[in-house]
């Protein structure tokens, strides 16, 4: 499971003109999910995102989570994170789960993140073409793989 972290003071989807979900400070994780991901991924990756310190504390020093902030995350589906470049100019998305398999496993993340922040998350919709807009604040973006992890 692959996931760019944005730390924001905003961000929102439209789907179709319309905002489906927007949130003030906090994060912004768009979330990859490839077959051999499971749900200790999910567990580890989830509880990695809520307590990731990259929130200014009040010396102005990132030693905070949004956890620690009571800010919001919006995680947003997007498959184009297992895009392998290696060869020609055209990615190829080879990695990067089928619905059927990828769809079970973004709503165990968003019941994990859920669960792990204490309060509600917001999305995406799987599969839509979303309009994704964002403030990033800093800018602060991480990348993190599970399967990467040691």
């Amino acid at each position: 499971m692959r996931t760019l972290i944005q730390r924001v003071l905003r961000a929102n989807v439209t789907i179709n003109g319309t905002i489906k979900s927007e949130i003030k400070n906090g994060l912004l994780v768009f979330i990859g999910i490839e077959d051999a991901d499971n749900e200790e991924d999910i567990k580890w990756l989830s509880n990695k995102i809520v307590n990731l310190r990259i929130f200014d504390n009040e010396n102005k020093v990132p030693d905070i989570s949004v956890k620690d902030i009571n800010g919001d995350i919006l995680a947003v589906s997007q498959f184009t994170l297992h895009a392998s470049a290696k060869k020609g100019n055209r990615p190829s998305y080879l990695k990067a789960s089928k619905a059927e398999i990828a769809i079970p496993l973004y709503e165990k993340m968003i019941i994990q993140l859920a669960t792990d922040l204490g309060r509600n998350i917001f999305t995406g919709e799987f599969g839509a073409d979303m309009k994704v807009e964002l403030v990033n604040d800093g800018p602060v973006t991480i990348w993190i793989d599970t399967k990467n992890r040691e």
